[in-house]
């Protein structure tokens, strides 16, 4: 019976999957043609084909996307050096400081010749990876102070740090984002203002910090007792044991939780459409309101998921691959 159930489950995969093939390259249409993909049988390409430039790029100017094309080039590029841990010294951090102000120079323009694009008009995929890399990068070193925080014997620093975690962690993203989009600039004095990008870049850090901190949490409570009192019986202080003990290894515990948290996060970032601001995502959505386009939602979707399947997929594996090394340099 095992036989014929696995034969059974082989060939319905195999016809869905030539059925998918089919739909979509065989049957295809690849031109920006809304006539003939109406008339086609398979999927239609051509609405990604004629809708790219907006999916990737937003709003911003048509004639200088090779700006946020070349800055989101220097970003993912980035994230690959940063994957080589044989480049993990000092020099890295001034590598993303000048290539982060590369980018900054791309993006926002107003020197060199550069036409100057407010902020409000980024979009598409170059929003998505800003959001991500700041966000993590600010909200990784915060929540891990506010795991040692939670851990502390400090009654008020315990008691603000657990405060903050079960606040943010009780809330959902979006109340976060409405809070800062909204209730923010009615705290401020009058004629002061924030960047809307800003606001939604600092509630994002919030946010993920808070998720962060509780994986942290969790590696630092895995470190057996006896680590804390031998770093204590070398004479180090309390900073010193955390740095150069305790955290090298509660973090390499951590690591498949604390990739699960950066892949989630990447993914919430489509959630900024609600102040207003068009990531991959929402890029997608408001293209699909042409009427030229209407009904290719399928082959939409199927694009974005594409495109975070590959920096997810990406990120699961480095994960891995840093996992491995970590075990292999322990033993």
């Amino acid at each position: 019976m095992n036989r014929v159930w696995t034969a059974l489950l082989a060939a319905v995969a195999l016809f869905l999957a030539w059925e998918f093939v089919d739909w979509a390259f065989i049957e295809a249409v690849w031109q920006p043609d809304a006539k003939a993909c109406r008339a086609a049988h398979g999927a239609c390409w051509g609405f990604i084909a004629d809708k790219y430039r907006f999916i990737l790029f937003g709003t911003y100017p048509y004639e200088e996307h090779w700006r946020p094309a070349l800055a989101s080039a220097l970003l993912i590029s980035l994230w690959i050096l940063s994957s080589f841990r044989f480049v993990w010294r000092w020099w890295l951090a001034l590598v993303w400081l000048f290539g982060l102000s590369v980018i900054a120079v791309l993006m926002w323009g107003g020197v060199g010749g550069l036409r100057y694009v407010e902020n409000e008009r980024w979009g598409g995929l170059i929003l998505t990876l800003v959001l991500t890399t700041f966000g993590l990068a600010f909200a990784f070193p915060l929540s891990i102070l506010l795991a040692l925080g939670r851990r502390s014997t400090l009654p008020v620093i315990r008691g603000l740090c657990v405060a903050y975690i079960e606040l943010i962690r009780g809330v959902p993203l979006i109340s976060l984002l409405f809070m800062a989009s909204v209730m923010l600039p009615l705290f401020l004095p009058a004629g002061v203002s924030v960047d809307k990008l800003l606001r939604a870049q600092i509630a994002l850090i919030l946010f993920a910090a808070a998720y962060l901190a509780e994986v942290v949490r969790g590696g630092l409570q895995a470190i057996p007792k006896h680590q804390y009192e031998a770093a204590a019986a070398l004479g180090l202080g309390y900073w010193r044991q955390m740095f150069y003990i305790i955290l090298p290894q509660a973090l390499r515990i951590a690591v498949p939780p604390l990739v699960n948290t950066f892949i989630g996060f990447f993914k919430d970032t489509s959630l900024v459409l609600i102040i207003g601001l068009f990531d991959l995502l929402s890029t997608i959505k408001v293209s699909l309101n042409d009427p030229a386009w209407t009904g290719f939602g399928v082959e939409a979707y199927v694009f974005a998921a594409v495109v975070y399947f590959v920096f997810c997929f990406a990120m699961s594996q480095y994960s891995r691959r840093l996992e491995r090394s970590a075990i292999s340099s322990a033993l």
